[in-house]
């Protein structure tokens, strides 16, 4: 396969990373998280105890930070944060987090980077719309409201983390709100994205559905 940049976008709790790493592992390409990314920064600011307002140390926290993707690992500074970095602390922050400019712009910067060479598939908000604007396939994932937070709710207790579905409900409704009205890089739909509901699908279904897109075999 000639190289190819494949952007799936969509609000939490769509499947779009685990969608986006079975995909690439069978397309044989990078999977880069952009969600994990932020994360990261989060997770440092958390672990500063730096205030979500000091944009000035956030930057500098987000100059300095070495991100990189090993296997399904997420490592930050050489230390694997995959899980630190999908607590409910981490998830409560993340999106006021990324809504700072300068943040947003090293790590478009960096994620730009990593498909310099390589083909590339890779997950978010503003993917399709920012970060790779002319990507071969654009991807928009969306589903029902209690379908995302049941599946945010299992992804939780996973991690042996026990939250209420209303709880996370209201949650995953402030971040879409956050999301979609930051002044930088909102969440939307590219002109040119292929719409996903997988309300009613399951994982296996939206990888296959996104394989044969872009194989252009029959769906």
């Amino acid at each position: 396969m000639d190289k190819i940049i494949v952007a799936i976008d969509g609000p939490a709790g769509t499947g779009k990373s685990t969608t986006a790493k079975i995909l690439a592992k069978k397309l044989n390409v990078m999977y880069i998280d952009s969600g994990a990314m932020y994360r990261c920064i989060t997770y440092l600011v958390l672990k500063n105890k730096i205030e979500v307002n000091d944009t000035k140390r956030i930057i500098n926290l987000t100059e300095n930070a070495k991100i990189e993707f090993k296997d399904e690992s997420v490592f930050l500074n050489d230390e694997d944060v995959t899980n630190e970095i999908r607590t409910i602390e981490v998830t409560n922050k993340v999106s006021t987090v990324s809504k700072i400019k300068e943040v947003r712009k090293i790590l478009v910067d960096k994620q730009r980077e990593y498909a310099k060479e390589n083909s590339v598939i890779m997950d978010g908000r503003d993917i399709g719309t920012v970060v790779f604007p002319d990507a071969d396939f654009k991807f928009f994932l969306l589903c029902d409201l209690k379908t995302r937070a049941i599946r945010r709710q299992q992804d939780f207790n996973d991690l042996g983390q026990k939250i209420s579905l209303d709880k996370i409900i209201m949650e995953i409704k402030k971040r879409d709100d956050i999301d979609t009205k930051r002044a930088e890089s909102p969440l939307r739909k590219a002109k040119d994205a292929i719409e996903v509901d997988t309300t009613n699908m399951i994982i296996e279904e939206q990888v296959d559905f996104l394989f044969k897109k872009i194989t252009n075999t029959e769906v």
